[in-house]
C-alpha cells in the first residue's frame, strides 16, 4: 500500500514544506537484503567501569565475528575485552566520524550516580548517529537484583532507552537488552538482530535474555534444515513470515483455511514449501498438523499468525463477532499448543512464536473482542514460558505485537484514522509485513534459546501503550 505523504516528504520540496510546518518527516528505513553486510557502518562501543567484564567480552566476540569497524573512547574500560577478541578498535577522536551503531555495556552500573556514564557516552555521540542507526544498551535484569541501589539503576535504563528512541528520529532505533548473569553466551542472536537492518521497525523495546542452550548456527542460513509451520500463511503478514523463514533455510508448512487453497499453494510453491489446508478452530486441527509435521520428523517451530478482526463497539457487538474472534485468535492457539505438546510433535529446542498486537497492550476503540484476544495471547505466552522452562527440553515461546502494518486490512481503514496510525510512532510511518517476519525469524532461530516469555512490539515505538 502506498504512503503518499511519506513519499512526498522524501522530495526536496516535501522536506521543506514539512519542516516549515512542523509536520512529521519519516525517512526511508534501511531494511535487510540478502548478500549485504549485517552491520552497514561503524560501531562506537562503550562500557561502564566495573569488575565484571563478561558482557563486554561477549559483545567483543560478536563484533569480531561480524567484522565490524569498531571505535572506542580512549578512556573506556571495554578496550581490554575488544583486544582479547582481536578487534582492532580505532580511537574515537570526537571528529566528524559518523556511527551506525552506539553500543553500551551498562551491566556494571550499580547505583544512581553511575548512570552518569550512560549520559556521558550518548551525549557526546548523539548527533553523530547515521540515518537508520542503532542505539543499544545491555544491562542486567533488575528483578534479579536484590540490592535496591542496583535494581533502581538498571530499571532506570528503560526510561533512557525509550526516550532516546523518541528523540533521535531519522529512523534510528533504541533497544535495551537485559541479560542474566551466566547467560552472556546467549546474546548472539539478539545482538545480531538489533544491530542489523532486520530490526528496522522495532524500537523502544526491552528484551530479556536468559539461560538456555547456546546453539551454534550457520548465520548465513540459521534455519537450515528446520521444519516450521505458519498459520494464516496465504497472504499479508503470514505470507511474509513464510517467505522470510524459507529465505533463512527452513522448510515451511504453509497453513490456512481451505477457502484460501489457491493463494496458499502459490506461496508454498514459490518458497519450495508445503501446504496444509486446515481450519485451526476445528476439532481435528491438532491431529492434522501433527500428521503433516511427523512426515518431516516433527516441528522445529510453529508461528501462530492466523487471526481475524470483527470490529464493533461493545454495545453494538453481537455474540457471534465476540465468539469468532476469541476462538480464532486465542482459544485455538491454546488448544493447538496443548495437543502438539501432549503428543510430542515438537522437536528438542523447538520454538513457538505467537502474534499478538499493540491492541492487546493498549486496547483500542471498537476492538474489545480483538484486544481481549491479543492480550490473552500475551498471557498464554507468559504462562507457557514458565512451563517450558521447567521441562528442560530447550523449547521456548515468545510473542510479537505488531502496530500499524501496511496490509490490506489497514488499507480499508478510513483515511484520517489510517494517517494517525501511520504517524503516531517514533518512525512517523507504518511498518511492512516483512518487519514482523524478520522479528519472528529471530525469535524462531535455534540460536535464540535464551529468549523465553518475551513480547516484542513491532510498531516503530507507537505512542499507543508506550
Amino acid at each position: 500500500m502506498s504512503d503518499r505523504y511519506g513519499e512526498f516528504v522524501q522530495s526536496s520540496v516535501g522536506k521543506k514544506v514539512a519542516k516549515n510546518l512542523g509536520l512529521p518527516m519519516p525517512v526511508a528505513l534501511d531494511r535487510f537484503e540478502s548478500g549485504q553486510r549485517l552491520v552497514r557502518g561503524s560501531v562506537l562501543v562503550g562500557a561502564a567501569t566495573g569488575d565484571d567484564n563478561r558482557v563486554s567480552a561477549s559483545i567483543a566476540r560478536i563484533l569480531s565475528e561480524l567484522h565490524a569497524e569498531v571505535f572506542v573512547n580512549s578512556s573506556d574500560s571495554v578496550k581490554d575485552a575488544l583486544a582479547e577478541a582481536d578487534v582492532e578498535a580505532k580511537a574515537n577522536t570526537g571528529s566528524e566520524d559518523k556511527f551506525k551503531i552506539l553500543l553500551f555495556d551498562a551491566s556494571n552500573i550499580s547505583n544512581a550516580d553511575e548512570l552518569k556514564a550512560v549520559y556521558e557516552f550518548f551525549h557526546a555521540a548523539a548527533r553523530r548517529v547515521e540515518k537508520s542507526g542503532r542505539v543499544i544498551i545491555v544491562g542486567r535484569p533488575p528483578e534479579n537484583i536484590t540490592d535496591i541501589e542496583g535494581a533502581l539503576a538498571q530499571r532506570s535504563l528503560e526510561g533512557f532507552v525509550k526516550s532516546v528512541g523518541k528523540e533521535f528520529k531519522r529512523g534510528i532505533t533504541a533497544q535495551l537488552i537485559y541479560v542474566e548473569e551466566g547467560a552472556e553466551q546467549n546474546l548472539d542472536s539478539t545482538l545480531r538482530f538489533f544491530t542489523s537492518a532486520r530490526s528496522a521497525y522495532v524500537s523502544g523495546q526491552v528484551v530479556r535474555v536468559g539461560k538456555g542452550d547456546a546453539i551454534d548456527v550457520d548465520w548465513t542460513q540459521p534455519l537450515g534444515g528446520k521444519t516450521m509451520l505458519v498459520t494464516g500463511a496465504s497472504r499479508g503478514i503470514g505470507e511474509a513470515i513464510a517467505r522470510v523463514l524459507a529465505r533463512e533455510g527452513a522448510h515451511v508448512i504453509c497453513l490456512d483455511v481451505p477457502q484460501q487453497q489457491a493463494d496458499l499453494q502459490k506461496v508454498a510453491s514459490e518458497i519450495s514449501g508445503s501446504t496444509l489446508a486446515v481450519d485451526i478452530t476445528s476439532d481435528e486441527a491438532g491431529k492434522e498438523i501433527a500428521e503433516a509435521a511427523q512426515k518431516r520428523g516433527g516441528l522445529d517451530a510453529i508461528v501462530h499468525n492466523a487471526g481475524v478482526t470483527r470490529d464493533k463497539t461493545l454495545a453494538k457487538m453481537d455474540e457471534k463477532k465476540w465468539d469468532m474472534v476469541i476462538d480464532i485468535n486465542l482459544a485455538s492457539i491454546a488448544r493447538l499448543n496443548r495437543y502438539l505438546l501432549d503428543n510430542d510433535v515438537f522437536k528438542e529446542n523447538a520454538r513457538i512464536v505467537c502474534v499478538s498486537s499493540i491492541s492487546g497492550i493498549a486496547g483500542n476503540l471498537g476492538q474489545t473482542n480483538y484486544a481481549t484476544s491479543k492480550a490473552g495471547v500475551i498471557g498464554l505466552v507468559n504462562a507457557t514460558a514458565k512451563q517450558l522452562a521447567r521441562n528442560d527440553n530447550g523449547m521456548t515461546i515468545n510473542a510479537v505485537a505488531p502496530g500499524f502494518i501496511e496490509t490490506q486490512m489497514t488499507e480499508a481503514i478510513p483515511f484520517a484514522i489510517r494517517e494517525a496510525g501511520r504517524r503516531m510512532n517514533s518512525m512517523s510511518q507504518g511498518g511492512l509485513p516483512v518487519d514482523v517476519a524478520e522479528t519472528i525469524a529471530w525469535l524462531a532461530s535455534p540460536a535464540s534459546g535464551g529468549l523465553n516469555g518475551n513480547t516484542v512490539r513491532v510498531c516503530g515505538q507507537s505512542l499507543l501503550g508506550a
